[in-house]
């Protein structure tokens, strides 16, 4: 079992339930795993890696730090969550984090918007 690593529930069949939040036991990994999160670009991807980085590190506790309950926080990370920017970025300076923006590697080129 990592170290950090919660207690693990067996399911009926006799199997360990997997959660992925034991393995994001160093603030690096966790960093690493938002930061990959975030340049796939898929909001629901980024919503799922802050939620696993936020159990990882106790929910009640960065749901104090990013000023809301808990019952928000998991709402607003959890599977149909939606939640607003502001929102995000409460939970990403929760989590000591910091985001940031740099040009894309892809092919593609950015379209200019026009001066009205």
């Amino acid at each position: 079992m990592p170290k950090g690593a919660r207690t693990r529930v067996k399911t009926a069949s006799g199997t360990t339930r997997f959660d992925a939040a034991d393995y994001l036991n160093s603030e690096e990994r966790q960093a690493a795993y938002i930061a990959a999160a975030l340049e796939t670009g898929d909001a629901d991807f980024v919503r799922d890696a802050l939620g696993l980085v936020a159990r990882a590190r106790g929910m009640s506790a960065i749901a104090k730090k990013a000023g809301l309950n808990r019952e928000s926080l998991y709402k607003a990370l959890g599977e149909t969550g939606n939640p607003e920017f502001g929102t995000i970025m409460r939970i990403v300076a929760a989590l000591g984090l910091t985001l940031s923006a740099q040009p894309a590697t892809s092919g593609r080129t950015s379209k200019r918007r026009r001066a009205a």
